[in-house]
């Protein structure tokens, strides 16, 4: 192996993998660390956009990720009682997706998928994590729970939202910026009425319910509300779950069902919904990438296909680097990147305000303006709306080994 070329992944994510891929394939040595004892392969659906899908035909896993699409046939506002307010049907063949994407994955799923292509000299070293990480003009030195001190040339930070990582090295000069929003997301079971689409109400109180299906005969459900503190940090599953029910329990619809199945699930997820900020993604010998880097939370959307073209874009310029030319290398990646992420990171004025309403009149203006963006002469036009992180640039070009066709 070329000296000067040894990179350390942190994350076994969607980001961490497709950069294991991509940096392996450009000739690097790549070791991935992940504190989960294995690959965690749960999760909620995810989707592939735009760009993201050049970025997964080029790796040759578009036919895989299509065998496993979670077979989600649309995306329907209900009401109440369940009855149909508004839907918007997957657009197959068209150049633009609703807000149910064409390619639509469980995480995890995509995650197993993505770790399997990577090439056999990638090391997956499950079960660690970083303790301590400095770095001088020639590598990074990382120490581990779980072993001795090490060299790198590269350390790539992909660890997600609350990046442990890039906290030691970053400190507050990255900002976390809170929506005030929680979502908690869980793998409950299938009812012979389940259907194919995306089941989601909006009611008073600014929550929000989903239902949708899956590829292995489960349904994913998520509770979402709006609050202005953290009120859930720090309790125990025990104390969430009795959170959830006296915030739902007086709703109706399948939400009793959800919040048995919560009861059940040993997936359950709470997530308090922040973006992340940073004026840099990198400093020396290691960057950021992912959600660790510019989190766009699942409101703003994208950010599994971000991960994807991140990765891409990152191992392109760095198979252009030589056994140096770090800094030129990040710096070109973070130039391509950050005018996709600054767009995707923008929503739309008064959101989640707007998209969670307290007030059963905003309940009903919003569920209006469905009724209109789904609207066939309208939808068209709405579609746009929802269409993922799609660059006005070509993909920089490759270095490494000959790409897939």
């Amino acid at each position: 192996m070329t000296s000067g070329r040894r990179v350390l992944i942190t994350g076994a994510g969607v980001a961490g993998p497709a950069a294991a891929y991509w940096l392996a394939r450009a000739g690097f040595e790549v070791t991935v660390v992940e504190r989960a004892p294995h690959l965690r392969e749960g999760g909620q659906s995810v989707d592939v956009r735009s760009t993201a899908r050049e970025v997964i035909r080029r790796m040759g896993l578009e036919q895989a990720v299509r065998e496993h699409n979670t077979g989600e046939v649309g995306t329907r506002f209900v009401d109440e009682s369940g009855a149909t307010v508004s839907e918007f049907p997957v657009r197959a063949g068209s150049t633009t997706d609703g807000p149910t994407a064409e390619l639509e994955i469980l995480r995890g799923t995509l995650a197993r998928i993505l770790a399997d292509a990577c090439p056999g000299s990638v090391n997956w070293r499950y079960g660690d994590r970083i303790t301590a990480v400095t770095q001088d003009d020639q590598a990074a030195y990382v120490e581990f729970a779980g072993g001795p001190r090490e060299r790198f040339d590269l350390v790539v930070v992909a660890e997600g939202v609350g990046s442990a990582t890039r906290r030691l090295v970053f400190g507050d000069e990255t900002r976390e910026h809170t929506l005030g929003m929680y979502v908690a997301y869980g793998t409950i079971e299938r009812e012979p009425n389940d259907d194919d689409w995306w089941r989601f109400l909006v009611t008073a109180g600014a929550r929000q319910i989903t239902l949708r299906p899956d590829d292995v005969g489960s349904m994913r459900a998520t509770l979402s509300f709006r609050v202005d503190e953290p009120v859930l940090a720090e309790l125990d599953p025990y104390a969430t779950r009795r959170q959830l029910c006296r915030r739902f329990a007086d709703l109706g619809w399948e939400v009793p069902r959800i919040l048995d199945g919560f009861e059940a699930t040993d997936d359950l997820h709470v997530d308090w919904l922040r973006q992340v900020h940073s004026p840099s993604w990198h400093r020396g010998r290691i960057c950021l990438l992912g959600d660790a880097a510019w989190c766009v939370t699942p409101i703003a959307g994208g950010g599994t296909s971000l991960a994807l073209i991140g990765a891409y874009v990152l191992a392109a310029y760095l198979s252009r680097s030589g056994d140096g030319g770090y800094e030129q290398a990040l710096t070109g990646y973070e130039t391509w990147m950050r005018p996709l992420v600054d767009k995707a990171q923008k929503l739309p004025p008064g959101v989640p305000r707007i998209a969670a309403p307290r007030s059963r009149a905003g309940v009903r203006l919003l569920r209006w303006g469905t009724k209109v963006a789904a609207a066939p002469l309208v939808q068209n036009f709405s579609s746009r709306l929802t269409v993922g992180p799609s660059a006005q640039q070509p993909l920089p070009p490759w270095a490494g080994k000959p790409l897939q066709e």
